[in-house]
């Protein structure tokens, strides 16, 4: 019953915003995420200071997982995840760092992942967990 339901928003949210794959694509992996047993603490996370946006924030099994979500509509210029360069990392690097702060949690204990949606007929949702790390970026 409940995958129906989903189904049925999917083709709903399609038809409403049928140009904003950013908002289709972050609908679809929060719910893919929290079928994977991740609690979502923050949706469209942005720091006081503005600079950077974390697209969401969850709990995966006691870490705090700061996570970019990219979508495209096809493979055909690249994947989704080679979207995020340097400059969008230290973008997320910032706001995380923020928001870590806030949560009292060390920016080294948590984690940053990026998920990729390729909208085709049957959405293609793919995972990355620790796609970069605090180390990579300030080389």
């Amino acid at each position: 019953m409940i995958s129906f339901l989903w189904r049925a928003a999917d083709s709903l949210r399609r038809r409403r915003y049928p140009e904003n794959h950013g908002r289709i694509g972050e609908d679809l992996a929060h719910r893919y995420l929290r079928a994977k047993g991740c609690t979502v603490a923050a949706r469209n996370y942005r720091p006081p200071a503005g600079a950077g946006e974390i697209d969401l924030v969850v709990w995966h099994q006691q870490r705090l997982v700061f996570v970019e979500v990219k979508t495209r509509s096809s493979a055909e210029f690249g994947t989704p995840d080679t979207a995020v360069d340097a400059e969008k990392r230290n973008r997320l690097i910032w706001a995380a760092s923020d928001y870590a702060r806030r949560a009292r949690v060390r920016l080294e204990d948590v984690r940053f992942d990026i998920v990729s949606v390729l909208l085709a007929e049957r959405p293609e949702i793919e995972w990355q967990q620790g796609a970069f790390g605090l180390l990579e970026v300030h080389r």
